[in-house]
């Protein structure tokens, strides 16, 4: 009933939204009479402010038309490479003309960006895409909402979430021979997953997994959403965070954690930065700060905007990972495509090289929670391993803004490139190491052809 009442509340609000929207224009035409006054600038702005609290955030789109490589502008085309239920495979295809940059752009490695279906679409991850595309063949899981899922196409649990993993890092390994994944935030667990299962069957992995963020081992350092998880009972979840959605979206009866509750935990984590936010918006609107208010929109459009989770999904992480942290209890069985039950054993990795990342301020998964992948996966040598904390980073800063782009993806590049230039000339002396085996099998050949016919 919440849920109906909520998008009812939201289709009333929503013409109103328009109207403040439209009075906002019209206060702040410079055509209008009194359109420069003081008191036309504070109205309009109160009728801006009104209608960015009021209307309907709709998923944002990636934006990203160009990126520099180099000194060359290379044009970025979206793709869907493969569109499964609840899960769209994307790929930024690079395009240029300028032949010494298209060679560079051959040889660069492919990477699979694991977005978290956390509550806030895949574009959360733009900066990191955009900055990842300088030196990468870019992929990124874009999660589909809930609520626009019709039921004829079936449940989506935990373990659904593992298999698309392994499905997308296989189509990168059969499209490039090999790939690198990086994980941010929540997917760091069912990446993990997905990797340790590939290794335990003896199927290729990755040459490196980058950890960014994630609650691999929820007990330590907890955090205001760690403590939610434990001090509320599984039972608590079902009964009053799970509802169905409402008969005007393509999902109706489908049984999910709604958005609009995730958007509500998430402003109540820091309501006087938020309040404090869009006041300063106000002001910045009433001072013609195009520069300001223009930063705060773009926030907001991503932040505002927020999807809908499959209840079985939500519940079984909740569970999982932070309840009865079956990973790092080595509890935790996943249900593959036959329908078999596989154990989770990240020691089985070891051909596949961790780098972890955690910022210094995360307040959503505390310090120490994603290098505990380090103590997990303890087939891979410590010369392959490695762990950067950033010094006055947030959750967000560690993937998106100055920090990001000056610490930690130089970091990342730097890891990425050296196992790959590893893998390289591993595949290289393998095939080194065929040869002569071949030569010499096609000398024996040629001598007995030569016996006979003597």
């Amino acid at each position: 009933m919440l849920y109906q009442i909520y998008e009812t509340q939201r289709s009333i609000m929503e013409p109103f939204a328009d109207l403040a929207h439209a009075a906002a224009k019209m206060y702040s035409n410079p055509l209008n009479p009194i359109g420069n006054s003081p008191i036309a600038q504070r109205v309009s702005a109160g009728y801006e402010l009104m209608h960015r609290l009021g209307k309907d955030y709709i998923k944002p789109e990636f934006g990203i038309r160009t990126v520099k490589v180099g000194q060359v502008d290379v044009a970025i085309h979206e793709r869907i490479e493969i569109d499964k239920a609840f899960c769209e495979l994307r790929r930024f295809k690079r395009f240029t003309d300028d032949a010494t940059t298209l060679n560079a752009l051959k040889g660069q490695p492919a990477v699979l960006i694991v977005a978290p279906l956390s509550g806030h679409y895949a574009t959360l991850l733009r900066d990191t895409v955009k900055t990842m595309l300088k030196d990468h063949k870019v992929y990124i899981t874009d999660w589909k909402n809930a609520r626009l899922v019709p039921l004829a196409d079936g449940e989506f649990h935990l373990d659904d979430y593992v298999n698309y993993v392994q499905e997308f890092i296989r189509h990168l390994q059969g499209t490039y021979g090999n790939c690198h994944v990086i994980s941010v935030c929540q997917p760091t667990v069912p990446v993990l997953a997905a990797v340790s299962l590939m290794a335990s069957r003896g199927e290729k992995t990755p040459l490196t997994m980058t950890m960014m963020g994630g609650p691999i081992d929820a007990r330590k350092a907890p955090t205001a959403v760690n403590n939610l998880a434990v001090n509320k009972s599984f039972e608590w979840f079902e009964n009053n965070v799970i509802y169905k959605v409402p008969g005007n979206f393509p999902g109706a009866g489908r049984r999910v954690y709604p958005g609009f509750l995730q958007h509500t935990g998430f402003v109540a984590m820091n309501p006087d930065r938020h309040a404090s936010s869009h006041y300063d918006y106000f002001k910045d609107l009433i001072k013609g700060d195009d520069a300001s208010t223009e930063a705060h929109r773009k926030f907001y459009d991503e932040y505002n905007a927020v999807l809908d989770m499959d209840a079985d999904y939500y519940l079984e992480t909740i569970k999982t990972v932070f309840q009865d942290y079956s990973l790092v209890h080595g509890t935790w069985n996943v249900k593959n495509l036959q329908g078999k039950n596989e154990l989770v054993r990240p020691q089985d990795i070891s051909a596949t090289a961790l780098l972890t990342v955690e910022g210094e301020l995360d307040d959503i998964s505390g310090s120490g929670q994603t290098a505990a992948a380090h103590g997990l996966c303890s087939s891979i040598k410590p010369a392959h391993r490695q762990h950067l904390e950033v010094p006055g980073a947030g959750h967000y800063g560690i993937f998106s803004g100055r920090r990001w782009r000056e610490v930690v993806y130089p970091a990342v590049v730097k890891f990425i490139l050296a196992h790959h230039d590893l893998g390289t000339k591993r595949k290289t002396n393998a095939k080194s190491a065929v040869k002569p085996t071949t030569k010499r099998a096609v000398k024996v050949v040629a001598k007995k052809v030569s016996s006979r016919q003597k």
